[in-house]
């Protein structure tokens, strides 16, 4: 059973994930229309970055920013003027593991670099400084269902602000030995620029609009394709991919996204 529906619009899509390198080169794929075949996710430093902290910049830094970046120029809008919301199931793995490694010995000396880049809402301080933004920003954790709590308080800020909204999700593989204790199987990054819904002749252009609502009860979508539904089960974010497949396919239907206790039903309706 489900009450209430949040109404929002999807302006631009963009991804970067093992053999997904961004949404335009994604979409057949995503559709069905050519083979899922794995492999290593290739990360690129952020262009908007200065020289100095692009060689600060985590994995996760960069992972967040390459789809922020790339899901703002596809909508048009200036990043500067978006408030946004960035969901992740933790912080960068390799500069935890660092520390650790670090507080594990005699010295226990560790980076100012690596304390900064340690806590969980490193990215969107990146961001703000890479695009010089004093919009809010949100940071969302909910373990695996990260991307769904990510994408449910973007689209309540839509809605109560009345206002475009830059969801930004992103995981990353943890090193050994951590990697024994949460096991994430590779890297994958999603992000949305949404804005209010209905659509008129007036709004930018949208893909999509998106109609959210609670449920009690219910198991999450899968993705038909073998190498997709790994992928999906194998990265907190790519949990977004049944919706990202809709998307691509233009296709109108409902999805369901794990919410821990419950589940987010997200029905797209085509533009």
């Amino acid at each position: 059973m489900s009450t209430g529906v949040l109404r929002v619009a999807v302006e631009a899509v963009a991804l970067c994930g093992p053999s997904l390198p961004d949404w335009v080169s994604s979409q057949q794929v995503l559709s069905g229309m050519e083979p899922y075949c794995a492999a290593p996710i290739v990360l690129q430093a952020p262009a908007q970055l200065s020289a100095a902290e692009r060689r600060r910049a985590v994995p996760s830094v960069k992972l967040a920013l390459v789809v922020g970046a790339a899901a703002v120029a596809q909508s048009g809008r200036d990043a500067g003027q978006l408030a946004a919301v960035f969901a992740s199931s933790g912080a960068d793995g390799e500069t935890i593991a660092a520390i650790l490694a670090a507080l594990a010995t005699t010295q226990r000396e560790v980076s100012p670099t690596r304390f900064h880049n340690s806590v969980h809402n490193a990215p969107s301080g990146y961001w703000g400084i890479a695009v010089q933004s004093r919009e809010p920003v949100s940071s969302i954790s909910c373990h695996d269902a990260s991307f769904a709590a990510g994408l449910l308080e973007a689209a309540v800020q839509v809605v109560a602000a009345e206002r475009a909204i830059l969801l930004i999700g992103y995981d990353l593989p943890y090193p050994e030995p951590l990697n024994q204790m949460r096991h994430i199987a590779t890297g994958f990054g999603v992000a949305l620029v949404m804005r209010p819904a209905p659509l008129d002749a007036s709004s930018h252009v949208a893909l999509a609009e998106l109609r959210l609502s609670m449920s009690s009860a219910g198991v999450a979508s899968g993705c038909a394709d073998c190498g997709l539904e790994r992928l999906r089960r194998g990265n907190p974010t790519a949990r977004s991919l049944p919706l990202l497949v809709m998307l691509a396919k233009q296709s109108g239907g409902t999805v369901r996204l794990d919410l821990s206790r419950g589940g987010l039903d997200v029905e797209v309706v085509p533009c």
